[in-house]
Parts: structure tokens; C-alpha cells; sequence
């Protein structure tokens, strides 16, 4: 084989090599941001779901509140702290994630 053959060849092949990495780049990309998509279009209702859970906490904990304040039970303040705190930390945690991934 001639010099300028051998060089046409390696041409050749760079060139199709680099063709080929142009067509796997692109569709990773967009495989990447299908899934980006796919993962954000889920927190929406995720957020809601968190909401909803907090509101039934917050139910059952006044309930539980409510009865031992009724019998007398002396360790209600204590009681009311740790349900009200469970709610505020399942809002406020669907805040954080929904400002982080939305």
C-alpha cells in the first residue's frame, strides 16, 4: 500500500469512528433528559402525597392529645410537642424537596 493510501484508510476510519460517537452522544442525551423528565414529573404528586400523610399525622396526633388531656394524663404538653414537630418535619421536608428537584 501507497503512503496516500494508508492515510485515506486511517481517514477513513477516524472519520467513521467520529460519526458514530456524534449518533451514541445523542441519544444519550437524549435518553438523560427523558429520564430527567420521567423523575421530575413524579415529585409533583410525591409532594401532594407527603402533604396528605402530614394532614392524617396531625389528625391522629390531636386525637391522641385530645384523649390524654381528657383522662389528665400529665405528659400531654410533651406529647402534643413530638406530633406537632412530626407534622412540621414532613412539611417542611416536601418544601425542601420540591425547591430542590423542581
Amino acid at each position: 500500500m501507497t503512503h496516500k493510501r494508508i492515510k485515506f484508510f486511517f481517514s477513513a476510519v477516524a472519520l467513521g469512528m467520529t460519526a458514530t460517537s456524534a449518533f451514541a452522544q445523542g441519544s444519550g442525551v437524549a435518553g438523560i433528559t427523558e429520564a430527567t423528565q420521567m423523575v421530575t414529573s413524579y415529585f409533583a404528586p410525591a409532594v401532594n402525597l407527603i402533604y396528605a400523610i402530614g394532614a392524617v399525622v396531625g389528625l391522629i396526633g390531636g386525637v391522641k392529645v385530645y384523649t390524654k388531656f381528657s383522662s389528665g394524663d400529665p405528659d400531654t404538653g410533651k406529647t402534643a410537642a413530638s406530633w406537632f414537630g412530626a407534622c412540621i418535619f414532613l412539611i417542611v421536608a416536601a418544601t425542601i424537596l420540591r425547591s430542590f428537584f423542581l
